[in-house]
């Protein structure tokens, strides 16, 4: 019987094609976008810039939406239609819950670490030119989302 060699997950996106979105923090929009990406962003513990820049290049040139004929396919990038971008950090994305009733978030970054790659994520997608929205790191935020499909894909690097 071989051996099989398990595989680790590391750093989550959520990836929603959306009409708008906004953040409320306290009463406050913090962020708001029109057409374009929503991204909820998981850190895991394990995460480095090499996991970064392969999610920010994902993010950036998955072809989601129609061409400009208004076809079904999906021949445009969040890019070349000149999108926007909301990114919300969503440690929960790493929540287990497999034991018990309430889940464990053993595999989520430790604040510090997560925030430190969250500014770093949103630094590299602000390099594309795009409009780059966030909510705010930690806090207790209501998120609306107008969905475009709805369109919502996962994505995940495993090594």
């Amino acid at each position: 019987m071989a051996h099989v060699k398990s595989k680790m997950t590391i750093m989550r996106v959520i990836v929603q094609r959306v009409k708008s979105s906004q953040v409320t923090v306290n009463g406050e929009i913090v962020g708001k976008i029109g057409r374009g990406l929503n991204l909820l962003v998981g850190i895991a513990d394990t995460d480095t810039d090499a996991e970064l820049d392969w999610m920010v290049r994902k993010c950036l040139e998955l072809r989601l939406f129609p061409d400009a004929a208004g076809g079904d396919r999906w021949q445009k990038s969040v890019q070349e239609i000149g999108g926007e971008l909301l990114v919300v950090s969503q440690f929960t994305l790493y929540g287990d819950c497999r034991k018990g009733r309430r889940p464990s978030f053993d595999r989520s970054a430790n604040p510090s670490h997560a925030e430190e790659l969250y500014n770093s994520f949103v630094n590299k997608l602000k390099n594309s030119g795009l409009l780059v929205e966030t909510g705010k790191f930690g806090a207790m935020m209501q998120v609306n989302i107008e969905n475009d499909g709805p369109v919502t894909l996962i994505l995940e690097r495993e090594f």
